[in-house]
């Protein structure tokens, strides 16, 4: 395992700018409003050469312990535990305040390496910001600007010199084996509650309030002798609702999440049933080409009516993904988890489905020999040969002549035969068709003399 140093202060400091600058890239959500960041964030920083480490970025410890705040202050402790070397960032614009000095008392507490970190030392006075926290006696003082990317260097050695023997530690190599599992949904419909009961511990925050959730937050889970890496993401609203500037970012981590998973979960609430912003988050996932399980949540709490009503709603509002599976779960008491997980596998092994050519044609000829395409455009549509096309979502690429005119219901047609054929559910089917150009387009027939001499004939001839 890589050594991991945690990045830990009050709201608004800097930690998730100074984490983007150790680790490279924008996967921390950054904003000037307190209390941006809720959740753990892992990312592994490779700067120093040879010589990489993991760096969780943490939410802002506000001194409260009820509510919103008092959960992501337990996230933070939690990765205090788990560090082998803290970095306690403070404010250098604002000077130190008595949260800092109650944050310095519980990390000293942890009897770990501890370095103080000054940022946005460009927005003050060096020497008075140094004056100002000497009394925090801390011998390991470091004056950066995270957004300015200074003091970096400076601050990764002090790090380095802090970290556990090289010969202690064992990376890990990346694991290219993961399915990327995003969940994705409304706001409050219990997505981090999921993920807390696949992993068995607390490891996001789960509140009732909606909007909870603000970054997306990956995390690897080993389950039933697979593994995956659990993508938790914000809630998704109508974006008349959304005002925000801190949540309108939030909806593009979702995408990106999105963009990135081979299988999303796309959770709705049962006691609610469809509604048009989840219709909306699955149109989400279609237009990625992503495979989907829909996990109808909270199926615990309803009635057997309830539930015979549920299932014809979902049955009714989703007819247009009828290859999607509907696993009813209550993600709080843990039920139907074995049936989401087993729904997500064959979901992913119909998105990595890969068609051979030579039965892929043969499937397609017996679609044409069992029912015919309709004609259009003065004649009927030949369909030739078929070859694959890629994977994720397993795609046909079909040959044939006048297939641009083949009538949408005919390619829905195609698209069951060989889902039913090749038994794929739980992804979208991709079909493309390409029609074969006419060798003689453009090209003027130019006669010969002897049948020149035979058109004149003729022509004579229909004059007398």
């Amino acid at each position: 395992m890589l050594p991991l140093v945690a990045l830990v202060g009050r709201p608004n400091v800097g930690k998730s700018t100074l984490f983007n600058a150790l680790v490279g890239g924008r996967d921390a959500l950054v904003h000037d409003q307190p209390g941006v960041t809720r959740d753990r964030h892992y990312g592994v920083c490779r700067r120093i050469e040879d010589r990489a480490f993991a760096l969780v970025d943490t939410g802002g410890i506000s001194g409260e312990d009820e509510g919103l705040a008092g959960l992501t202050a337990r996230q933070s402790h939690s990765a205090i535990d788990e560090a082998d070397v803290i970095v306690f960032v403070v404010d250098a614009k604002h000077g130190p305040s008595t949260v800092d000095e109650g944050i310095l008392r519980s990390l000293r507490r942890s009897s770990k390496p501890v370095l103080l970190v000054l940022n946005k030392i460009d927005a003050a006075d060096p020497h008075e910001a140094m004056a100002e926290f000497a009394r925090f006696g801390v011998a390991a003082v470091y004056k950066v600007s995270a957004a300015h990317r200074r003091g970096m260097d400076e601050l990764l050695a002090a790090i380095q010199s802090h970290l556990p023997p090289a010969s202690d530690e064992i990376e890990a190599p990346e694991d290219a084996d993961r399915l990327r599992l995003t969940i994705v949904g409304r706001p409050n419909v219990g997505k981090s509650t999921l993920v807390n009961r696949l992993l068995g511990e607390e490891r996001v925050i789960a509140s009732d309030v909606p909007g909870t959730t603000r970054d997306a937050i990956a995390v690897d889970l080993d389950r039933d002798g697979r593994k995956y890496r659990l993508i938790d993401t914000a809630g998704i609203r109508r974006k008349s609702k959304v005002d925000e500037v801190v949540e309108k970012f939030s909806i593009i981590k979702t995408l990106e999440a999105i963009d990135k998973a081979q299988v999303v979960i796309l959770m709705v609430d049962a006691s609610e049933g469809i509604t048009d912003q989840d219709a909306s988050v699955l149109g989400l996932v279609l237009n990625a080409g992503r495979a989907m399980v829909i996990a109808v949540n909270k199926w615990d709490g309803l009635s057997d009516y309830q539930r015979e009503q549920t299932r014809a709603a979902l049955d009714r509002r989703l007819d247009f993904v009828p290859w999607a599976e509907h696993v009813m779960i209550s993600a709080q008491k843990g039920s139907g988890l074995r049936e989401l997980m087993a729904a997500v596998e064959r979901a992913r092994r119909s998105a990595g489905f890969q068609f051979s050519t030579a039965d892929l044609t043969r499937v397609v000829e017996a679609a044409v020999s069992e029912h015919q395409p309709p004609p259009a455009g003065g004649g009927t549509p030949k369909l030739r040969f078929a070859h694959p096309g890629g994977t994720h979502p397993p795609t046909a690429v079909i040959h044939g002549n006048r297939v641009k005119q083949l009538a949408e219901s005919y390619k829905r047609y195609l698209e069951n035969y060989l889902r039913k054929h090749y038994k794929l559910v739980g992804t979208p089917l991709k079909l493309e068709f390409r029609q074969g150009e006419n060798p003689y387009a453009g090209k003027k027939n130019t006669l010969t003399d002897s049948q020149l001499r035979k058109r004149k004939r003729m022509l004579r001839h229909v004059k007398d």
